[in-house]
C-alpha cells in the first residue's frame, strides 16, 4: 500500500461498503478522508451522512445536490440517443457514475488530495466506470479501490467488520441484496437474485408499484419535445429534474418500467439485476413516437445503428471518450426537428404511445392516403419495383446457367 496518500477524496454514500472504506482507508494507509456525497435523486434525506461519515473517521464530506445537472447534462443527452443495453438496460446507474466521478475529481484538485478512493468490487462494471472517468480527466490520478486490497470477500464480512468497529449500518445478512439508486432508477442485485430462476421479492419495488396494485383505469399522459429534449408534461414545462421527477410519479403509479434481466458485465461475466425506470420508459417511449414523425427515414436507419455501440459506451465507462462525443454530436444534429408531443396511455405496466403530432411533421396523410391524390401515381412503383429487383433477376438468371454448367468454367 501507498503509505504516501496523506489525503484521499473518497465517493461516498453512507451504505455499507464506503461506511466501511473510510475506516479501512485511516487504518490501512494513515490518510485523512474526505467523504463526497452526491444528491442524485436518491429519495432520501443525505443530511444524516454528514453526521454519520464524520462519526466514521471522515474529517469533512462535501454533499452537493446534481440533480439538474445529471437530468440535463447526462440524462437527457443518453435519451436523445434511445440508448438501451442489450436491447433493455436503459443505463441508470451506468450514466450517474460519469458524474460523481468528475465531481470527485474536481474536489480532489480543490483539497490537495493525493488520490480518491470508490467503494465498487473487483467483479463489476462500476469500477471501470469510475475509473475511466477519473484518469480521462487527472491522467496522472491516484486510485485506491479497496475491494481490490482488502481480505474482505462478501458483503457479510464487511457486516462483521463494521459490527467490530461501531460502524452503523443498515445492511443485514439477512437482506444482504446491493442498490443503487438515483433520479432515473433504482437496480437490484444479489442475494437471491444471485440465483437466475428465483422471483425478486415485494421488498424489491421501490419507485414503481406491482403491476397487481396498479390502478384499474388507464392514465393518459402527454410529454411535449423540443430540440429532443422533454420540455413538458401534460402541458406543464418543468427543469429537467422536476420534469424526469414527474415522469417517475406518473409512470410508477401505474407499474411501468420494471425489468427482470440477465446481462453481459463488461468485466466478462453474466449478472443478474431488477431495474426500476419508470419515468425512463415514458419518456424513452415519448421520444420514439416524436421521432417518428419528424425524422427522416435513413438518418433515422442510420442513428439506430450507432444506438448499440453508444449504449456500450456508456455502459462500459467510456462517457468521457472521444467516439461517445464525437457520436453525440452526430446525434444531438438528427435532433433539431425532433419537436412535437406524444400522447401516451398508462396502464397495468404497460406504457402504450395512442398519438403523435408535431409542427414538424414529415408525415402527411395525402401522402399515405389509399384514396385519391394527386403527389404520388401509382404507376411510378413499376419501374422502382424492376429496377431495385434487377440484381435479383440477373442472380436467379446467372443460376440457372451456373447450375446446367455444374459450377464449371
Amino acid at each position: 500500500m501507498d503509505k504516501g496518500v496523506r489525503k484521499v477524496v473518497l465517493a461516498y454514500s453512507g451504505g455499507l461498503d464506503t461506511s466501511v472504506i473510510i475506516k479501512w482507508l485511516i487504518e490501512n494507509y494513515r490518510c485523512e478522508v474526505i467523504a463526497f456525497s452526491a444528491d442524485l435523486g436518491q429519495g432520501e434525506e443525505l443530511s444524516p451522512l454528514n453526521e454519520k461519515a464524520i462519526k466514521t473517521g471522515a474529517s469533512k464530506i462535501y454533499i452537493e445536490d446534481l440533480k439538474e445537472e445529471f437530468a440535463q447534462d447526462f440524462v437527457f443527452p443518453m435519451l436523445r440517443a434511445n440508448a438501451l443495453y442489450e436491447g433493455r438496460y436503459l443505463l441508470g446507474t451506468s450514466i450517474a457514475r460519469p458524474l460523481i466521478a468528475r465531481r470527485q475529481i474536481e474536489i480532489a484538485l480543490a483539497e490537495g488530495a493525493d488520490a480518491v478512493s470508490h467503494g465498487a468490487t473487483g467483479k463489476g462494471n462500476d469500477q471501470v466506470r469510475f475509473e475511466l472517468t477519473y484518469y480521462a480527466l487527472k491522467p496522472d490520478v491516484k486510485v485506491i479501490a479497496p475491494w481490490r486490497e482488502w481480505d474482505l470477500k462478501s458483503r457479510e464480512d464487511l457486516i462483521d467488520y463494521a459490527d467490530r468497529h461501531g460502524i452503523p449500518v443498515t445492511a443485514t445478512k439477512a437482506k444482504p441484496f446491493s442498490t443503487d439508486r438515483n433520479l432515473l432508477h433504482i437496480s437490484y442485485e444479489g442475494g437471491i437474485l444471485e440465483d437466475p430462476w428465483m422471483e425478486s421479492t415485494r421488498d424489491m419495488y421501490t419507485m414503481a408499484v406491482p403491476v397487481e396494485d396498479a390502478p384499474d383505469r388507464p392514465v393518459y399522459v402527454e410529454v411535449d419535445y423540443e430540440n429532443g429534449d422533454p420540455a413538458a408534461i401534460n402541458g406543464v414545462k418543468m427543469s429537467p429534474g422536476k420534469l424526469l421527477a414527474e415522469a417517475n410519479r406518473l409512470a410508477g403509479e401505474n407499474g411501468v418500467g420494471r425489468v427482470d434481466l440477465v446481462e453481459n458485465r463488461f468485466v466478462g461475466m453474466k449478472s443478474r439485476g431488477v431495474y426500476e425506470t419508470p419515468g425512463g420508459t415514458l419518456l424513452h417511449a415519448a421520444h420514439r413516437a416524436v421521432e417518428s414523425i419528424t425524422l427522416d427515414r435513413e438518418v433515422m436507419h442510420l442513428r439506430d445503428s450507432l444506438v448499440p455501440k453508444y449504449a456500450e459506451l456508456v455502459y462500459y465507462g467510456f462517457w468521457y471518450s472521444p467516439e461517445r462525443e464525437l457520436m453525440q454530436k452526430l446525434i444531438d444534429d438528427t435532433q433539431k426537428n425532433v419537436a412535437g408531443t406524444a400522447r401516451l396511455k398508462l396502464y397495468k405496466g404497460n406504457c402504450e404511445v395512442v398519438g403523435r403530432k408535431s409542427s414538424c411533421s414529415l408525415y402527411h396523410p395525402e401522402f399515405a392516403t389509399f384514396g385519391k391524390e394527386a403527389v404520388y401515381n401509382q404507376g411510378d412503383a413499376e419501374g422502382f419495383i424492376k429496377i431495385n429487383a434487377l440484381r435479383l433477376r440477373i442472380r436467379a438468371l446467372l443460376g440457372e446457367s451456373c447450375e446446367r454448367r455444374g459450377g464449371k468454367l
